[in-house]
């Protein structure tokens, strides 16, 4: 297991209950997997959803709301519990964390994107473990639907500002299937992608659960990002984190790889 430099993406689905509550020994076996792996030298970049999904159930809400203003009042509440709780767990493990919030305009001229590349360099260098989410509390256009595009986008965004090796990307399905594996029995698990056609693309499905936002779709646009710069992009099922070790030690194939572009 050589060293690398990993991007993992964790959606909210993975991260919560389906009442909106947070899955504590999930989260749990997350950081300690991720501070493993750090300790082994890998850099390790971690972009989590959930501040809204976490803000809902830490309200007690019924449902995610609607409107533009709800959702940021939610997602400033969330983002304090999420960051809380990733320091006090990751901080278990010997390893310390540093909150990045970012925005479409956080890289929109060299400039800006060169201060938030030297930024995640020095964290790195530093053994500091970054946390990534949307900056929902601030800005609208994700909350919309036109900033990055969900998470998925945003984490392949920082896959290539870091000249990352590999994104992994954890979700409530282990890879991409020729049909939806929920309503047909009879779909194909796809093992190896080496270039995403339109044929690929009408593989996709929304979002599999009403808390997260994304849906293979959105997954399969960020490998497609990442992969034109040579970045391998692996979807996996985060139920159990561990299977990040296999993605790591080639045990076996897990999920669906999206081989970069080399």
């Amino acid at each position: 297991m050589d060293k690398k430099r990993i991007v993992v993406k964790v959606g909210t689905s993975t991260l919560t209950y389906e009442n909106g509550k947070i899955n504590l020994r999930r989260v749990d076996k997350l950081c300690k997997v991720l501070s493993d792996l750090r300790n082994f030298g890998h850099d390790v970049v971690l972009v989590s959803s959930g501040a809204i999904g976490v803000g809902v159930g830490k309200l007690g809400l019924s449902q995610r709301p609607s409107s533009t203003r709800e959702k940021q009042a939610l997602a400033a509440v969330g983002q304090c519990e999420l960051m809380f709780m990733y320091d006090k767990i990751f901080s278990e493990y010997n390893n310390t964390v540093a909150q990045v919030l970012l925005t479409k305009y956080s890289v929109d001229s060299d400039h800006q994107k060169e201060n938030v590349i030297n930024t995640f360099n020095t964290l790195l260098s530093m053994g500091i473990i970054p946390i990534v989410n949307e900056n929902d509390t601030v800005a609208i256009d994700e909350l919309e639907g036109n900033n990055f595009g969900d998470n998925d986008m945003l984490s392949a965004i920082v896959a290539k500002l870091i000249e990352a090796d590999t994104l992994i990307i954890l979700t409530d399905i282990d890879g991409l299937y020729t049909d939806n594996p929920r309503t047909n029995k009879n779909a194909v698990h796809i093992d190896v992608v080496e270039n995403i056609t339109d044929e690929i693309m009408q593989m996709a499905h929304g979002s599999g659960s009403n808390r997260g936002t994304g849906g293979m779709a959105t997954k399969l646009s960020a490998a497609k990002h990442v992969m034109q710069s040579g970045i391998d992009c692996v979807v996996v099922n985060g139920d159990n984190p561990e299977i990040l070790y296999d993605v790591f030690e080639d045990k076996k194939q897990v999920g669906t790889l999206f081989k970069g572009q080399r």
